[in-house]
C-alpha cells in the first residue's frame, strides 16, 4: 500500500507540474497573441496618422517649392491662406495642427498601453519606439536662429497627445478623438484651445515666411516616412506612402 500511495503521489505530483507548464506556455502564447494584436491595432492607427502628417507637410514643403517659380501658381498655404476665403484659411490651420496633435495622439495611446506588455524583445518595435523618439527630438528642436512654426516641446507633446486620446476609450481599445470632436473643442473648451494656440498661429507663419523652417519640416517628413516603412514594410497599406520630399531622405 506505502508503494501503490507513493507511485500515485508521484504521478499526481508529475500531473500537476504537467499542467503547470503546459498553462504558463498557453498563457504565454496567449500574452504573445494579444500583444500582437495590440501592436497591429495600434500599429495600424499610428500608420495612418504619420501619412497624413507626412501627406499634409509633402504639400506645404511642395507649395512652397511651386511659388518659387513665376508663373506656376500658389501653394497650399498660400492657396488657402492668403488667396482663400475665411473658411479656408480656418480650415487650413485647424486640419494641419489635428493632423499633428492626432500624430501624438496615437503616440500617447501606444506609450500607455504597450509599456505595460513585455515587448522589449521586438527588434522591429524597438525601431518604432526609436523613430518616435527621433520625430519627436525633432518637434523639440530649437534651432540656432531662435524658434520656428510648429515647434513642441516633449512634455507639451505629451501633454497634446493625452488631450487627443478620447476619453470613453480603454486599455486596448482607445482611440483618438476626430477632426469635427477636436474642432468643437476648439469652440466650446478654453482650457484645451490654449494648448493649441501657438500652433494654429505657427500656420499664419508658414505662410509668411516659410523659408527657415523648411528643412526641418522636410526632416520630419523624411522620418515619418521611416516609420511607416517600419509599420507597413511591404506596402500593402500604403502603396504610395514612400514620397520623401527633396532628394535625401532621413
Amino acid at each position: 500500500m506505502d508503494v501503490l500511495a507513493l507511485v500515485t503521489a508521484v504521478v499526481a505530483l508529475a500531473g500537476a507540474a504537467v499542467t503547470a507548464v503546459l498553462g504558463y506556455w498557453a498563457q504565454r502564447r496567449l500574452r504573445t497573441l494579444d500583444q500582437r494584436n495590440l501592436m497591429e491595432a495600434y500599429g495600424a492607427a499610428l500608420a495612418w496618422a504619420a501619412y497624413d502628417l507626412q501627406s499634409r507637410l509633402f504639400n506645404i514643403l511642395r507649395g512652397h517649392a511651386i511659388e518659387q517659380t513665376p508663373g506656376k501658381g500658389h501653394g497650399f498655404l498660400t492657396g488657402f491662406l492668403t488667396e482663400g476665403t475665411a473658411e479656408d484659411g480656418e480650415y487650413a490651420r485647424r486640419s494641419t495642427v489635428f493632423l499633428l496633435a492626432e500624430y501624438l495622439g496615437w503616440v500617447e495611446i501606444l506609450r500607455r498601453d504597450v509599456q505595460f506588455l513585455d515587448l522589449g524583445r521586438s527588434r522591429t518595435n524597438q525601431q518604432v519606439m526609436g523613430k518616435i523618439s527621433e520625430i519627436g527630438s525633432i518637434l523639440n528642436r530649437t534651432p540656432s536662429g531662435g524658434p520656428e512654426p510648429l515647434r513642441v516641446f516633449r512634455t507639451q507633446q505629451r501633454a497634446i497627445g493625452e488631450l487627443m486620446v478620447h476619453p470613453e476609450g480603454e486599455p486596448g481599445r482607445r482611440r483618438c478623438l476626430g477632426y469635427a470632436e477636436f474642432c468643437a473643442k476648439l469652440d466650446t473648451d478654453d482650457n484645451f484651445r490654449r494648448w493649441f494656440r501657438q500652433l494654429l498661429a505657427d500656420i499664419d507663419s508658414l505662410a509668411e515666411h516659410p523659408g527657415p523652417s523648411l528643412p526641418r519640416l522636410e526632416e520630419i517628413q523624411h522620418r515619418l516616412i521611416g516609420l511607416i516603412d517600419l509599420l507597413d514594410p511591404k506596402s500593402e497599406q500604403f502603396p504610395q506612402s514612400r514620397r520623401p520630399f527633396g532628394q535625401h531622405a532621413g
